[in-house]
């Protein structure tokens, strides 16, 4: 029977130890290259939640332009009605696909997630609460109303 010198089982263990680190780093690599193959994206299931590249284009774009965009909001029995507008044409094609994609995002549960202290709430309560949508000339009229006061306040 041979025996094994210090130096040699230290060089075992060091080899084993890099083994397992790269076992798991390229487990991760695996994950996140079959998440992003399968559709989640660099946003899919990301910081943005279900946000994909196009809705983070738009959001960045209106983001930027926010100084050629009008917003009211109205108190109204058990919810708030919005319009918001702009002059620019192409900015009011983008508000209304904003809003129409975000309602879709609320009717498939596909929670999108930003700097924003009521989208969880809107997302996580969304059959709570009923919505409405009125494209307009200048942008989007929206009515959202609920019988929960923890929604309608």
């Amino acid at each position: 029977m041979s025996r094994i010198t210090r130096r040699a089982a230290i060089g075992l263990v060091t080899a084993g130890g890099a083994m397992l680190g790269l076992g798991v780093a390229g487990g991760y690599l695996l994950r996140d290259a079959l998440k992003y193959v399968a559709g989640g994206g660099m946003m899919g299931t990301g910081m943005m939640g279900s946000a994909t590249q196009a809705d983070m284009s738009s959001y960045m774009n209106l983001f930027d332009r926010h100084t050629e965009i009008r917003r009211t909001v109205e108190a109204i029995d058990d919810g708030i009605r919005t319009t918001t507008e702009s002059d620019a044409p192409d900015l009011v094609g983008q508000l209304q696909a904003h809003v129409s994609s975000m309602y879709a995002h609320l009717n498939q549960h596909a929670e999108v997630t930003c700097m924003s202290s009521s989208l969880p709430t809107l997302f996580r309560n969304s059959s709570d609460y009923r919505r409405e949508l009125t494209l307009t000339a200048k942008g989007v009229v929206v009515i959202e109303t609920s019988s929960d006061p923890r929604l309608a306040n």
